[in-house]
């Protein structure tokens, strides 16, 4: 009995000598050799650099917009948003309805998509009727595209005022302040 137990006893202790070994080897080995580094490549014809408005500008498009409108006593919302769609900048002047925040950034959203004015677009709704099912858009005037090196990178959309060409003419105020 006596030998079974020093044998059991010299096996646990080359067992936990072994393992204890096998840890510290590892841990004192030399790191893995980092993986090699992607980098993109500027003149990699796989990019795409497109152009967009800082928020300020959008603001001082917005408000130009605002201001073309109380101008004439109009009670609108402009919305800006980028060449994806999305809202950049809103602002409701004072006494603007309810439907017209949503109806702005739908402009605005309608303009930058196809790269017009939103009055042209509503034009072609009686050859193609269902240009209006598409979600997000809204094809009234007072949406009008800003565009860089001929290409669409946000839109301006207004609503509120009586007609469209109204809301289309304070949109067109706020890309004129983008050009000075």
């Amino acid at each position: 009995m006596k030998k079974k137990l020093v044998l059991g006893a010299t096996a646990a202790a080359l067992l936990t000598a072994g393992t204890f070994g096998a840890v510290s080897a590892s841990a004192s080995a030399p790191a893995a050799a980092p993986a090699a580094v992607v980098r993109g490549d500027a003149a990699n014809d796989d990019l795409f650099q497109s152009n967009h408005l800082t928020v300020e500008a959008a603001t001082d498009a917005a408000e130009a917009a605002l201001k073309a409108a109380e101008k004439e006593n109009q009670r609108v919302t402009i919305a800006v948003v980028d060449r994806n769609g999305n809202t950049v900048v809103t602002l409701r002047g004072d006494g603007a309805g309810p439907q017209s925040y949503e109806s702005a950034i739908r402009k605005a959203y309608t303009a930058v998509s196809w790269n017009a004015p939103t009055s042209v677009l509503a034009g072609r709704l009686a050859q193609t009727p269902n240009l209006k099912d598409i979600p997000g858009t809204l094809f009234l005037g007072g949406g009008a595209p800003v565009t860089a090196k001929g290409a669409p990178i946000a839109g301006i959309g207004v609503a509120g005022a009586p007609s469209g060409d109204l809301d289309e003419k304070f949109a067109q105020a706020g890309v004129a302040e983008l050009a000075k």
